[in-house]
């Protein structure tokens, strides 16, 4: 709401705020609460209140609040609890509402909560794999939240949606030439069994008219470093492949954040090993399951 200028000071693990009233630019800022090792929190101002994104006690982060007259952690309290199957990612705040980002097995969701009525509800998506970020919102008083949502079939759209009414309206979507259309392809999402007994899950898309018998090429895509997830979204260069009957999947392996922040935890240092048993792990179903063979998979 443009109250409060925030001084933000990170490394990828630990971060602290200072605070400054903006209607006193030449004052000095205010540390809400000193940094300590693991501990990462962000602000957002509304009405007095400061709303707290931070992992402190919450592996999968939490919101709390607190008044802007007493900002300090030992006040804080809690608003959005901690979930051990959800990761909170992000927060925006309008004047009657807050867009919540959540993780909730692999999938990306938006729930909206309605300062009026303390209801929630979740932005409905038309497909079962896609991206969706938010865009510029600077506006605190709207109703609208605008987001870019894509996914492996739909390229990059521009979607204003109605925080009051739920309506969904495209505002712009990034043209694909050369007469595509997205009907002519399938995606999929499955979950292949670790060597540990964890489920990885796995995101793919091919032209319609595939035959599962283990004769298309088929390209396998992971990353799994640095918290970073690898969400579906689209690109027009893999067009030219699937067209000539190759898959594409992409492996949401350990040491990504796409299943909540433990699942990039158990993929770094002396867990590192699970990234690479976890790639291993969603090629030999690809394998099993038919949508290739060992000597037609790329990775």
């Amino acid at each position: 709401d443009r109250r409060y200028l925030v001084l933000n000071v990170s490394s990828y693990e630990t971060s602290e705020s200072h605070i400054l009233a903006a209607g006193s630019p030449e004052g000095i800022f205010r540390l809400v609460h000193p940094r300590s090792t693991g501990l990462r929190y962000s602000l957002r101002h509304r009405k007095d209140t400061f709303f707290i994104h931070t992992n402190d006690g919450a592996t999968n982060f939490k919101v709390m609040t607190v008044k802007t007259s007493a900002p300090e952690k030992e006040n804080w309290v809690e608003y959005i609890p901690h979930r051990e199957n959800v990761l909170v990612e992000t927060i925006a705040l309008f004047e009657n509402h807050m867009v919540v980002h959540e993780r909730e097995n692999g999938v990306q969701t938006l729930r909206i909560l309605d300062f009026s009525n303390g209801e929630s509800r979740y932005v409905p998506f038309p497909e079962p794999v896609y991206t969706v970020n938010g865009a510029s919102n600077p506006e605190f008083d709207s109703e609208v939240y605008r987001f870019v949502y894509s996914s492996l079939t739909t390229s990059n759209s521009v979607i204003e949606y109605n925080l009051d009414t739920s309506e969904w309206t495209l505002v712009k979507q990034k043209p694909v030439l050369g007469g595509y259309d997205p009907s002519n392809y399938m995606t999929e999402r499955f979950f292949a069994t670790a060597e540990d007994g964890s489920k990885v899950p796995v995101s793919l898309v091919y032209r319609r008219g595939f035959t599962r018998d283990g004769s298309a090429p088929l390209i396998l895509y992971g990353y799994g470093s640095y918290g970073a997830s690898m969400d579906p979204g689209f690109n027009s260069s893999r067009l030219s492949l699937l067209d000539r009957g190759f898959v594409y999947a992409i492996a949401h392996i350990r040491g990504g954040q796409e299943m909540g922040r433990q699942w990039y935890e158990d993929g770094k240092f002396l867990k590192k090993k699970n990234t690479f048993t976890d790639y291993i792990a969603c090629a030999s179903h690809l394998i099993d399951e038919g949508y290739t063979s060992r000597e037609r998979l790329v990775i």
